[in-house]
């Protein structure tokens, strides 16, 4: 696999599970400071053009991409783990 694929477009349904997964894990953090408050916010307008799936993913520490990993559909996951062997 080359690096073109890591800014590969996934479907419009994996972008969006990703999205949606990093949005609802945000939610989980303490918004005391506004930190979960401005992560949402970088993320809720992203469109689906190149990176921006894996700008989301990367956004997460090791043990929240696993998080991520696990809430999202086999497809995205599949996705994913691709893109994170690069």
């Amino acid at each position: 696999m080359d690096e073109d694929f890591y800014y590969s477009l996934p479907t419009q349904e994996i972008f969006d599970d990703i999205k949606q997964s990093a949005i609802n894990i945000w939610k989980t953090y303490d918004d005391r400071f506004g930190y979960a408050t401005e992560k949402i916010d970088r993320i809720k307008d992203l469109e689906n053009i190149s990176g921006n799936d894996m700008y989301m993913v990367k956004m997460f520490d090791h043990d929240n991409e696993l998080k991520l990993l696990s809430t999202v559909r086999l497809e995205t996951q599949d996705w994913i783990l691709e893109k994170l062997k690069i």
